[in-house]
């Protein structure tokens, strides 16, 4: 289900082609149940490496779906604090190969100045997002200075929708059933975006380069996500300038504090008629519906 907010271009033209390299693959399988053997074609999530390079010198590399690559590109560019704003981005340019996906970006010659003072390279695990870090210094990074989490409260019953909505915007999850997802929900719990990745940091980098594209103001809702919520994941909910985040399973207590520390609402086990409020819980308002009373058709 595509997003229903426009999305600029980036500079660098039309993306490449993603048939390259599809989001998921067939497989042969052999099916066991308890009477049963039965061979079958099964659909399953692919992953590919994808090489993020900064004015010719590559930055790092992750295993990612290849799926909405220039968004990919933009909110890890954003939220790992490479770039300031999309602006610093010249030109971006998606390279198919045989061996997995190059992104080119040309990115404004003070910020490259800096990443190479910072330089690391990222490879192997899925989504990985501290994989590879040269110093523990940059492991645990000062919040973003300039982005004030939004103090806006969100209701027990916004929430609650969203939750039971999520799986209906995963086709990726619905063919394979191994996909993450990050969605932005607005303040009545309509769900307005999605991005899927088989790891969860990618699929927030996704949509946090979505919503950069579309200019979309993020202080206005709240940020879900289908996976446990991690310190790298509250970091990127910072960047983007939103204030809440949703997990559907648990945080990590360094997530709880930085999420303290930024300002941001943290809920994580969010299912279905049930949430946990682990920091600026002041900030929920509204009672949880009743079971049958949840809103439907607010898609």
């Amino acid at each position: 289900m595509s997003c229903t907010v426009p999305v600029l271009p980036l500079p660098g033209g039309a993306p490449a082609d993603e048939a390259d390299h599809a989001p998921s693959a067939l497989v042969e399988v052999l099916r066991i149940q308890a009477e049963s053997r039965a061979e079958q074609e099964d659909e399953v999530i692919e992953e590919v490496p994808v090489a993020l390079s900064y004015n010719g010198i590559s930055h790092a590399v992750m295993l990612a779906t290849p799926t909405d690559l220039e968004d990919f590109a933009l909110g890890f560019s954003i939220s790992e604090g490479v770039v300031e704003n999309m602006e610093e981005i010249h030109d971006l340019e998606v390279q198919p190969g045989c061996a997995g996906i190059v992104i080119e970006m040309q990115i404004a010659q003070p910020r490259f100045l800096a990443l190479k003072e910072r330089r690391r390279s990222l490879a192997g695990r899925t989504g990985c997002g501290l994989c590879g870090v040269e110093s523990l210094t940059y492991a645990i990074r000062p919040l973003p200075e300039g982005r004030l989490a939004s103090a806006a409260s969100v209701s027990v019953s916004a929430i609650d929708e969203a939750v039971r909505q999520l799986a209906h915007w995963q086709p990726l999850r619905q063919q394979t059933g191994a996909s993450h997802a990050a969605a932005w929900v607005d303040g009545e719990g309509r769900i307005r975006m999605v991005r899927e990745d088989a790891g969860r940091h990618n699929a927030l980098d996704k949509l946090a380069g979505a919503m950069f594209r579309s200019r979309h103001e993020a202080g206005a809702g709240f940020v879900l996500v289908s996976s446990r919520a991690s310190y790298e994941m509250v970091q990127k909910v910072v960047a983007l300038g939103a204030g809440a985040l949703v997990a559907v399973s648990a945080p990590t207590a360094l997530a709880i504090r930085t999420a303290e520390a930024a300002g941001i609402l943290l809920v994580g086990f969010a299912r279905p008629g049930q949430m946990v409020a682990y920091c600026h819980a002041e900030r929920l308002t509204g009672e949880m519906p009743l079971a049958g009373q949840a809103r439907r058709g607010m898609m």
